[in-house]
């Protein structure tokens, strides 16, 4: 992690200095209750928050240092330094970590499977190179910064995850990493309500070019036209950088060349690797096109094929992203509950759809959010491509009433349950759900359909009691 001197802050941030210069500070925190001991504590200012309040305990407790804004009036007394804003500070200073340390940073956005790409990534380059990676959700202009200056001084290469909710963020973010290698893994319908289209989707995801480094390299998504458009346009077209294409069509630079599913993993090869077959402990075609994404940033970086093999078969990924789980009663649970859009929605069903070897398989499907004036049409949508797909539906939400609208289009109405109380979701789930079963748990991240997971784990009691709405 970051270890300088509080004379060095004050010199990155253009910061006035209150207290010792020679202080060395090792670490950063934004958080009085999570504190670094022996580091640099950095206040924010949010809608309903100051830290500002805490940086008279955070030094009593353990910070060497801290921030402070100048617009909040006279400082405590101890080390600190005084910047115009405390945000922008933390910026620089992670900026500033980077250009510092010589890192290698990989930056990866997208509307879907940008934190499942990312976790791939790391998989595959920890097999050769020291790597650090974004944790968590932790991918935003606070986020992003915090795992940069939590980043260990001999890292080799840096994973960044970009994420956004309008246009400027990523170029932000971009402009603060200058990363040599990005990824977009696709464009689809997450913020719709703020941007208005896809084509502004994709113009917001392309801001991470806007800090690549030069003859950086652009691993993107060939079969989605709108960022062969968009990149066909002057301002992209002066940029100097390589680009490599991945995706499910033959005109890629990369895509393969076959799919097997088999049990809880999925084997696959490649055109650019025809005598390699690589075995994914994930499934669904759409996690296949993450891994090409990975395997091709992996051999930029000259990891070998064996290499790329050890990495895929020690994969870990971060939480709610298609976990199998066993549930009770000899159930099989498919919890990809983190979050859900249209793409990622219909992806999962795919996954539903494909497993071999169960009685029933069941969807239970909650709200999509932020998907603008169209929502309504675009739940009807995953509804009618459940068909074929799932022996019986569960909707959670208003807008799960859509789904099941357009469910009833092609399954008959037996078939069918709606719900907006998840406690009466899980009482019926609980009684209809039996012996060689699977069960896709799908929603936005504010539906918290997991507590409908817990509900059919071996050890849950949340059966007994009613569950806040």
């Amino acid at each position: 992690m970051i270890n300088t001197t509080l004379g060095q802050i004050a010199d990155i941030c253009g910061g006035q200095l209150q207290g010792s210069s020679d202080t060395c500070l090792e670490g950063v925190s934004i958080n009085s209750r999570q504190l670094v001991q022996g580091g640099l504590f950095v206040p924010i200012v949010g809608e309903k928050f100051d830290g500002h309040e805490f940086v008279t305990s955070a030094l009593t407790e353990g910070a060497l240092g801290s921030l402070w804004q100048e617009d909040h009036g006279t400082p405590p007394s101890g080390n600190i330094v005084i910047v115009k804003d405390t945000l922008q500070a933390l910026q620089q200073l992670a900026e500033d970590y980077v250009q510092q340390t010589g890192v290698k940073v990989v930056g990866i956005t997208g509307s879907n499977g940008k934190t499942t790409t990312k976790d791939i990534v790391y998989a595959l380059l920890a097999e050769a190179y020291r790597v650090h990676k974004t944790e968590g959700n932790f991918n935003n202009h606070i986020g992003l910064p915090l795992t940069i200056l939590a980043m260990p001084k001999d890292t080799e290469i840096l994973i960044l995850e970009m994420g956004m909710s309008g246009r400027g963020e990523i170029e932000l973010l971009s402009n603060i990493a200058h990363p040599e290698t990005t990824i977009i893994t696709n464009i689809g319908e997450s913020h719709l309500q703020q941007l208005g289209s896809r084509e502004e989707i994709a113009c917001a995801k392309l801001e991470i070019v806007s800090g690549l480094r030069a003859d950086g390299l652009l691993v993107y998504l060939g079969d989605e036209p709108l960022l062969k458009q968009i990149l066909s346009e002057s301002a992209f077209e002066q940029k100097e950088m390589n680009k490599i294409t991945f995706g499910l069509d033959h005109t890629n630079n990369v895509y393969p060349t076959g799919v097997m599913f088999q049990g809880k993993s999925t084997v696959f090869t490649t055109n650019s690797e025809s005598d390699e077959a690589w075995t994914l402990p994930l499934l669904g075609m759409h996690n296949v096109i993450n891994a090409l994404a990975a395997i091709t940033v992996a051999q930029h970086y000259q990891v070998t094929p064996e290499q790329i093999r050890q990495g895929l078969s020690k994969l870990q990924l971060t939480g709610m992203r298609i976990e199998i789980i066993q549930g009770r009663n000899g159930i099989t649970l498919l919890n990809d509950a983190y979050n859900a859009s249209p793409t990622s929605m219909k992806a999962a069903i795919d996954v539903l759809g494909n497993l071999k070897g169960y009685q029933r398989k069941i969807a239970v499907l909650g709200d999509m959010l932020e998907l603008g004036e169209d929502e309504a049409i675009y739940h009807q949508e995953v509804g009618q491509y459940i068909d074929g797909q799932a022996d019986i539906l569960f909707t959670y939400g208003q807008l799960g009433q859509q789904i099941a609208e357009g469910a009833a289009k092609v399954l008959e109405a037996s078939q069918i349950h709606s719900y907006l109380s998840k406690q009466e979701l899980i009482n019926d789930l609980l009684q209809i759900a039996q012996d060689k079963d699977a069960i896709l748990f799908k929603a936005s991240r504010g539906m918290k359909l997991e507590e409908v997971v817990q509900a059919l784990m071996p050890d849950s009691t949340s059966n007994a009691k009613a569950l806040e709405e």
